[in-house]
């Protein structure tokens, strides 16, 4: 029986992401030789990511920290990636934070 998982974001992810895209913008308009389409290319790698979740959340890693249900998705996005972190509830995938891997507060 296939089990279709409804993936939801909550606002502090949503946050994350604009957070991640900006980042990726900021570094960008530093560089000496810009490359406008990374950001859109980090968003849609994690697009691409979290389309798993909606069928098969299980066979992402369980998170360090959490209550049990929570686990990670790991994005592969150039020489490091992104973390979304998530909790399987029901029928029900809740996407809480995404994190850069480099970013201070990951942990692994």
């Amino acid at each position: 029986m296939n089990v279709k998982y409804t993936v939801t974001l909550l606002p502090e992810a949503v946050a994350d992401l604009r957070r991640l895209e900006d980042f990726a913008i900021d570094r960008e308009l530093a560089s000496e030789a810009p490359d406008w389409a990374t950001p859109q290319r980090a968003l849609d790698a994690i697009g691409e990511g979290m389309r798993l979740l909606s069928w098969s959340p299980y066979t992402c890693r369980r998170a360090e920290l959490g209550n049990g249900r929570s686990r990670e998705l790991i994005v592969p996005f150039g020489s490091a990636g992104y973390i979304v972190l998530f909790e399987i509830v029901d029928d029900q995938v809740v996407v809480g934070a995404v994190r850069h891997q480099r970013e201070e507060d990951f942990r692994h």
